[in-house]
């Protein structure tokens, strides 16, 4: 939209005294906007003050023109919502930055403002002031830099400043004033001094803030004074603010005091006069806090969402699937509309109002942003606050809901269900002091708030012997219990579904006890879904912080990672995704973590070593990880190959040639994705399909791989090729690979040879490597490890469906034609039995169930029938091919 200059002015000398009065006062600037030349109007506005040695009329001279030039621009279409509160923002910056200089150098002369901070939050932190807005910084101090006379104190010196910088900045004169300066956000406001050293903020955002304040800090930036300091400030207390694990203690009272502000408000609830725009339900401090509760939820285990702007905040959550991107549209614009009225409203008089007048002043306030009358602004304004009350609403219930209803396994505890006596008892000796996470009164009073839910959820459990036993070996394994319990009484829900957890799937109750933790990330509505894409995944890990260190951002990986393999565990005790879907998903989880966890040893080797110009690491993937299928349980196959010659040399302080160079690399990488950090493990990686094996160097290059391929390999290592795939490295060196690969592959071969190899070694597997149990899909005769050797048979033999995924093998294949069905349900089997039956016996009667969905059978019998149905099929094409009978166990 074209801006308006003239109807702006017009409305505004009609509609607002203030401004008015600007336009009159300053008449260069007036005449500068009635020439639509807005940009040189601020130029000059910015400039009001430069030449006056005085710093508080300087700052006022400014804030009066800068406030007159914005207004009207913004009345014009000219400045957008953003550019106006970032202007007003920056003028705040620079105020306050002034100030605290002034009120230094007026003291100690020539003194630079080093050791006095100070800390932007609220609107003025996230860059989005509004037109007559306060402003609630933070002062704090350095006594060892601070400036100050030989005899000051440097507690009273901090003290003299702090006083000067708001009288400086909020004494109102004959030129008004800069601003309003509020230090209430200060630490304990009522009995603290007016700066603060930094030593006791520290001890008090560690030891004894509220949960206000988190949310506070959200928006907090330095801003003033000795800003590098402000910013390191802020970076030792981040873990303050953004917790790993979550405080539903925390949260729950920034929702209490939602509430609060909500039954506090004594006008309508609906826009009319008398309504707040700010504090009004479908208000501003509602959009805020629906982005800020969010933001603390998730903002811990996810950096991305730590925006302090609105606005960006909610896009960041709706691209992360946190909230849905219509929520995220609406209240945006909600948002930014509701910013607007606000403006409006303190551009008429220059007063931080944020109430509807009534009468003729409606009417004004509505004509000045452009409507015909106050009804058709109060229709205006209730378009924008309904979408968000009813949001805010939803949020502010969302604590009555864990996850969806119709999640596929998720049973409801009956209200009337009860422990057995035996088991009863054994509850309640939880609390006798035998368990350390129980015994503080915090935890007991946590504990107690679920007690009675917690009983009735082990009573309708499967199995409630297991459930309760399962429950005690949690205990005996944490360290603390108290965010455990506070997130079971806040989510109910998820009662059933830890049940499930630890009741039917052995290594999800492992995990749960090793990184209680892992619950949090249950609480999300998207737990059920499948995550991104491979390149969502790996941003999601190099998501870092300022000042990471390399075994931080190592960290990262394994935090994404366990999250996320965790979530999909649940899927499948929930039959909630296919498993063919939930392997597939497991596969780019590991391969986000292997790309990012190279990219991470790569830059920390390099800092010492180099690079090699022409050369870079690749990793091939094998096995079920090259097929792009894996399960819960699965190692790494991989083998490191190196580009280039191995003739060059890194160019860094401490050179190496290209052999020692990349072996080492590679020994950092494998080391990356399998040595346990502060967070855990991560894989466990085999290279011994490497070339020589065990025996062999770590890296080869990829000429020397490619010799060894083509004259020493043996029949089984040409197998294992079938299945390979480049994950990492440039496209051109993946190119590179792949024409080794195919070279390779596709060489011919004697059939009689191939067939006595391929029989020996899988004989050979069954002597040695048996089948576990009855539900073994893969090792039992007839599984999926001789479906697999009557592919790679074809694919060498007629050098045709090479391709390292099987079922995109099989279509390829036409003598295994029909046997796509027989890999997709022993597939399916092998997902679910990871979790659901780990020792592949016969389970109990709800983790049959489980599998019976999961492999689309009615009942467990079914299951079994088509599993032996599908082993006969493998057996005759392998009597088919081979000329062996198959013994099916």
């Amino acid at each position: 939209m074209e801006a308006d200059w003239t109807h702006a002015l017009s409305r505004a000398r009609d509609h607002a005294p203030f401004l008015k009065r600007g336009l009159e006062r300053l008449g260069e600037i007036t005449a500068l906007l009635e020439a639509g030349d807005g940009e040189a109007a601020l130029a000059l506005a910015k400039a009001a003050g430069e030449s006056i040695e005085d710093t508080g009329l300087a700052l006022r001279r400014e804030k009066r023109a800068l406030g007159l030039v914005l207004a009207i621009g913004d009345l014009a279409g000219a400045f957008e919502l953003d550019k106006v509160m970032r202007e007003l923002s920056l003028f705040a910056d620079r105020a306050l930055h002034l100030a605290i200089a002034a009120a230094i150098s007026r003291r100690v002369e020539g003194a630079s403002p080093d050791g006095m901070i100070g800390l932007a939050l609220g609107k003025h932190g996230a860059g989005e002031l509004n037109y007559s807005s306060d402003i609630d910084p933070i002062l704090l101090y350095n006594p060892e830099t601070l400036p100050r006379r030989e005899r000051d104190e440097p507690g009273e010196a901090a003290q003299r400043y702090a006083r000067e910088i708001v009288r400086l900045l909020s004494e109102v004169t004959s030129e008004g004033y800069v601003f309003r300066v509020d230090l209430r956000l200060r630490p304990a406001s009522e009995v603290s001094p007016l700066a603060i050293p930094l030593d006791a903020a520290i001890t008090h955002y560690e030891s004894s803030a509220l949960a206000w304040e988190r949310a506070a800090f959200i928006r907090a930036r330095a801003c003033a004074g000795d800003i590098a300091v402000g910013e390191a400030f802020l970076d030792h207390i981040r873990p303050f603010v953004w917790r790993r694990s979550l405080d539903f203690g925390a949260i729950d009272e920034v929702r209490r005091l939602t509430r609060r502000i909500r039954e506090k408000q004594s006008g309508p609830r609906e826009p009319a006069p008398g309504y707040n725009v700010k504090l009004g339900r479908g208000g501003i401090r509602e959009m805020e806090f629906f982005a800020q509760t969010h933001q603390l939820i998730h903002g811990g285990r996810d950096p991305s969402l730590r925006n302090k702007r609105t606005r960006a905040a909610l896009d960041a959550l709706a691209a992360t699937g946190r909230i849905g991107a219509d929520d995220a549209a609406v209240l945006g614009a909600s948002y930014e509309g509701l910013r607007r009225i606000e403006h409006r409203l303190q551009m008429v008089a220059d007063q931080q109002t944020h109430t509807l007048p009534s009468g003729e002043a409606l009417d004004n306030a509505a004509r000045l942003d452009g409507f015909a009358d106050g009804a058709a602004w109060l229709d205006h304004i209730t378009k924008l606050t309904a979408p968000v009350a009813s949001r805010y609403d939803a949020l502010l219930a969302e604590d009555k809901i864990s996850v969806p209803a119709d999640t596929p396994h998720l049973a409801s505890a009956s209200k009337k269900a009860q422990l057995a006596p035996d088991l009863a008892e054994r509850v309640s000796q939880w609390t006798d002091g035998r368990y350390s996470p129980l015994r503080s009164t915090a935890a007991l009073s946590a504990f107690e708030a679920i007690r009675p839910k917690l009983q009735r959820s082990l009573a309708a459990s499967p199995e409630p012997a297991r459930a309760v036993a399962r429950w005690e070996s949690l205990l005996e394994r944490m360290t603390s219990a108290i965010n455990l319990f506070r997130l079971l009484e806040a989510r109910p829900g998820l009662l059933q579904l830890v049940a499930d957890c630890l009741t039917l799937a052995p290594p999800l109750a492992d995990a749960i006890a090793r990184r209680p933790d892992l619950l949090d990330t249950l609480i999300d509505r998207s737990a059920l879904d499948l995550p991104g894409s491979r390149q969502d995944l790996a941003a999601a890990m190099r998501r870092g912080e300022r000042g990471d260190t390399y075994e931080d951002r190592l960290d990262r990986i394994r935090i994404v990672t366990g999250e996320t393999r965790f979530a999909l565990g649940v899927q499948v005790i929930e039959a909630a995704q296919d498993p063919l879907d939930i392997a597939a998903a497991l596969s780019r989880v590991a391969e986000a973590a292997l790309e990012t966890a190279q990219a991470a040893a790569e830059e920390e080797f390099a800092s010492r070593h180099g690079r090699i110009a022409g050369s870079e690491l690749v990793v091939l993937g094998l096995g079920r990880l090259g097929g792009g299928m894996l399960t819960y349980a699965s190692d790494l196959d991989i083998v490191y190959l190196f580009t280039g010659s191995h003739e060059a040399t890194s160019d860094g302080e401490r050179p190496l040639g290209a052999t020692l160079y990349f072996n080492r690399l590679a020994q950092r990488v494998s080391a990356a994705l399998s040595v346990p950090t502060a967070e855990g493990a991560l894989y466990e990686v085999d290279t011994r399909l490497r070339p020589q094996g065990a025996q062999g160097p770590l890296a080869v290059s990829l000429e020397s791989f490619e010799r060894y391929q083509l004259e020493d390999a043996w029949t089984w290592e040409h197998m294992a090729l079938t299945r390979a795939r480049a994950l990492t490295g440039s496209e051109d060196a993946r190119r590179a690979i792949d024409a080794v690969l195919a070279k390779v592959l596709s060489r011919p071969r004697d059939q009689v040879e191939l067939r006595a190899a391929l029989l020996k070694m899988r004989g050979e597997m069954a002597a040695h490597k048996p089948a576990k149990g009855p539900l073994d899909a893969k090792l039992l005769r007839g599984g999926l490890v001789d479906l697999e050797f009557l592919v790679h048979f074809l694919q060498l033999r007629d050098r045709k469906g090479l391709a390292p995924r099987i079922e995109e093998a099989l279509k390829e294949l036409p003598d295994l034609e029909g046997l796509a069905e027989a890999h997709d349900l022993m597939t399916r089997l092998l997902v679910g039995t990871r979790l659901l039956a780990p020792d592949l016996a016969i389970p109990g009667e709800a983790p049959q169930a489980i599998l019976a969905r999961l492999c689309e059978e009615a009942d467990f019998a079914s299951l079994l029938g088509r599993f032996s149905d599908a082993q006969r099929q493998v057996a005759q094409r392998w009597q088919a091919l081979f000329g062996e009978t198959l013994e099916l166990d």
